[in-house]
């Protein structure tokens, strides 16, 4: 019996461990697909009002790209980011001979409550035994947790046609740190545009 509960309480550790942010939902564009080659060159945008955090995010982007991928606040002052004006983006796109633009940006914070049922312990022999043993038996109340959801939308366009191709959306509950969430996200992005073969 200890040895069964060792084992329970050892998996709930080894899965307590495990990353805290997940894909949720993605869509492709048939046959849409971007390859490490030097024809191909994105843009990385973190549309983040911090500039710090922006470019922690962008700078883990463009390192899992592994490719032709520039972070776009070495080019773009944080005023121009926060205008979002399309003439203005399209020609620095143009200027720099870019094929691809991916962007990401917070799309919602949810909050999540979660009953935790409580627990009784004893001992089940025979009366006698649990006569003597009845002091030994508890109960622990259940309990409510409220969790935080960030939900995260990655995007990326071609630019030539301006059109959408690929979409994913993450969910990271609890986040703890900066650096570990966006390390997460840019780990579950990438993982999955490969998988799907969009990213080649």
């Amino acid at each position: 019996m200890k040895k069964l509960i060792f084992a329970s309480l050892t998996a709930l550790a080894i899965a307590g461990c495990g990353p805290s942010t997940k894909i949720v939902k993605t869509w492709q564009e048939p046959g849409a697909s971007v390859t490490k080659t030097a024809e191909n060159k994105t843009l990385v945008i973190a549309m983040i009002k911090d500039e710090s955090s922006r470019r922690i995010v962008e700078d883990q982007l463009v390192k899992r790209l592994n490719g032709n991928a520039v972070a776009s606040y070495t080019m773009l002052t944080p005023d121009l980011l926060k205008e979002a004006n399309e003439a203005s983006l399209t020609e620095k796109l143009n200027q720099g001979s870019f094929t691809h633009v991916l962007l990401m940006r917070l799309g919602d914070v949810e909050k999540e409550t979660n009953y935790v049922p409580g627990t009784t312990t004893g001992y089940y022999g025979g009366y006698g035994r649990y006569y003597g043993y009845g002091a030994g038996m508890y109960s622990t109340p259940g309990y409510y947790t409220t969790d935080k959801n960030y939900f995260v939308e990655t995007t990326v366009y071609s630019v030539n046609p301006n059109k959408l191709i690929w979409t994913g959306t993450t969910k990271t509950v609890n986040p703890s740190s900066m650096d570990k969430t966006v390390t997460e996200i840019a780990d579950a992005v990438s993982e999955k545009m490969t998988k799907d073969g969009f990213l080649k």
